[in-house]
């Protein structure tokens, strides 16, 4: 295992109204040559049958910048990161084609679709000593707000704009951190919108449905969105509310699941919970609730925070794991005629309908564990699914 790691810390710009300007014109110039080096691939293959690569278009962008002077304005390696990304795009795309699943094609980005540019060689003293501004080259000093200091070597430095907002992201190396000691506890876990989860103790989470809480401003600001005329100031400071809103409920979730997942992490060795199909089951009736609760972004970030500590985590099989019963095994849907309580037909064992479907959750990652003779850790480990006895 290497003992280093990459880590990327988030911080707030301050810009002036000149340096918008220039972070604005650096973005745009960024977008129009990732849709030229775009159109320049599609061309060279649909004539000469000919793959150009990433270090193919930057040997040209010395010959764009003598034929386009604006570009002079940008700093080379920015414009060197657009032909990486485009390249990389190219590979996500072949990588899918050739594992089978779904690939769409690398697309032209519009003005707002492209929200970012990176410093691949930042130097290590970007950052100011007294931590109040950072340098960007050719567009200068940028107020910035360290609300938590950072560590390790700079890598990369990259400047993305949200709305109105501008933040800087610095990704580090550092030192690969000690897995935390060991607990000898184990928990399964239940996702669902009623409770944001029930864990195989007993424990329930709060479901704080944010973006429910925020619908209703959220309908005010669009309706006042709708009544503004296309092209118009006052359509743009709409609509910079209605997505500074989304932002919000965005973060709030984000943060719950940072905060929960490094509290099961903390307490536990081992973590199980349902591999769900998180992307099919938001097209049913529950779409706005299962959109809500994130489950899909709280079981990454989980298996991010294990990887780290050294925990395991394990997704089971989810197919009746709430009508099974954790105490005879007996499973049948009758077992849990009403949304809260669980009652077996079989034994007559009462429980909740949540915390029975934990336990069963448990033990199956349990019995994956127990089989598997791999070491890895905290991989998101998918068992066979179990019978029905």
């Amino acid at each position: 295992m290497e003992d280093t790691t990459l880590r990327a810390y988030r911080y707030r710009l301050y810009p002036t109204k000149a340096q918008v300007a220039l972070l604005d014109n650096t973005l745009l110039l960024c977008q129009r040559l990732y849709n030229g080096m775009l159109e320049e691939r599609r061309g060279a293959y649909r004539k000469a049958g000919k793959s150009l690569t990433a270090y193919d278009q930057m040997k040209s962008l010395p010959e764009v910048k003598a034929v386009l002077p604006e570009y002079a304005g940008v700093y080379a390696q920015v414009l060197q990161d657009v032909a990486k990304r485009l390249d990389k795009a190219f590979k996500g795309f072949f990588r899918r084609v050739k594992s089978g699943v779904k690939a769409g094609y690398p697309r032209f980005k519009g003005r707002d679709r492209y929200d970012s540019f990176t410093y691949p060689q930042p130097s290590q003293n970007s950052v100011s000593g007294d931590g109040k501004h950072v340098y960007l080259p050719k567009i200068g000093n940028v107020r910035i707000k360290l609300h938590r200091p950072f560590a390790g070597k700079l890598k990369t430095l990259t400047v993305k704009r949200e709305g109105m907002e501008w933040y800087a992201v610095l990704t580090c190396e550092v030192p690969r951190a000690e897995p935390l000691p060991p607990t000898g506890s184990e928990v399964g876990i239940d996702v669902g919108t009623t409770w944001f989860y029930v864990t195989s103790d007993g424990e329930f989470c709060k479901n704080h449905r944010y973006f429910q809480r925020s619908s209703h401003k959220l309908r005010v600001a669009q309706r006042a969105l709708a009544r503004k005329k296309r092209g118009s100031n006052r359509r743009k400071k709409a609509r910079e509310r209605v997505a500074k809103l989304y932002r919000k409920t965005a973060r709030q979730r984000l943060q719950l699941h940072h905060e929960e997942a490094k509290k099961l992490v903390t307490q536990h060795g081992l973590i199980c919970h349902e591999d769900l199909n998180v992307k099919g089951m938001d097209q049913g009736n529950l779409s706005k609730q299962i959109h809500d609760v994130g489950w899909g972004q709280f079981f990454q970030i989980l298996s991010s925070k294990a990887a780290e500590a050294g925990r395991r985590v394990v997704a089971v099989n989810p197919a009746y794991t709430s009508q099974r019963c954790h105490i005879c095994g007996h499973t049948d849907k009758g077992n849990r005629l009403e949304q809260a309580n669980f009652r077996c037909l079989s034994c007559g064992h009462t429980e909740n309908a949540d915390v029975n479907a934990a336990k069963n959750i448990l033990s199956m990652g349990q019995a994956f564990v127990a089989r598997s003779l791999s070491t890895e850790t905290a991989s998101r480990e998918k068992p066979r699914p179990l019978g029905l006895g």
